[in-house]
């Protein structure tokens, strides 16, 4: 991967650029997500909060719950980010809104436990119950 990443919203007004590769990249499969995205699950990716930023407009911010913020594009509506309190030195981009998804593959899932039941696991990524700490699916 190159050492630059970009990103953009539906509309292009709001863009963003990490001066360093993607942490990771997985699938969230939590109710939350779903809700948020209108998708049946989400896909993302973490980037190093210190070599990210927002290159054009900010997004708009909706506090979702207790110390986590879900940022969008306030005129086309694209969700773009989950910021959450508890990952203070990262921020989770959705993966659609890469310029380039392709080389960033979901390398695992988390949140199975509340995937919806007639979605099937079989891309034989690492899955977990929960967070991607925690114990295996």
């Amino acid at each position: 991967m190159s050492a630059s990443v970009t990103g953009r919203c539906h509309c292009g007004r709001v863009t963003y650029e990490s001066t360093k590769p993607v942490n990771w990249s997985c699938f969230c499969h939590c109710e939350d997500c779903r809700r948020s995205t209108g998708a049946v699950a989400a896909a993302f990716v973490g980037f190093d909060r210190t070599a990210f930023e927002w290159t054009s407009a900010k997004p708009a911010v909706y506090p979702s719950s207790e110390g986590v913020r879900r940022l969008f594009c306030g005129d086309c509506g694209t969700p773009l980010a989950f910021d959450a309190d508890r990952y203070g030195e990262e921020i989770h981009l959705y993966t659609g809104t890469l310029d380039h998804p392709e080389n960033t593959p979901a390398t695992f899932s988390v949140y199975a436990e509340e995937k919806i039941p007639w979605v099937h696991l079989g891309d034989g990524l690492k899955a977990y119950a929960k967070s991607g700490s925690g114990e295996e699916y």
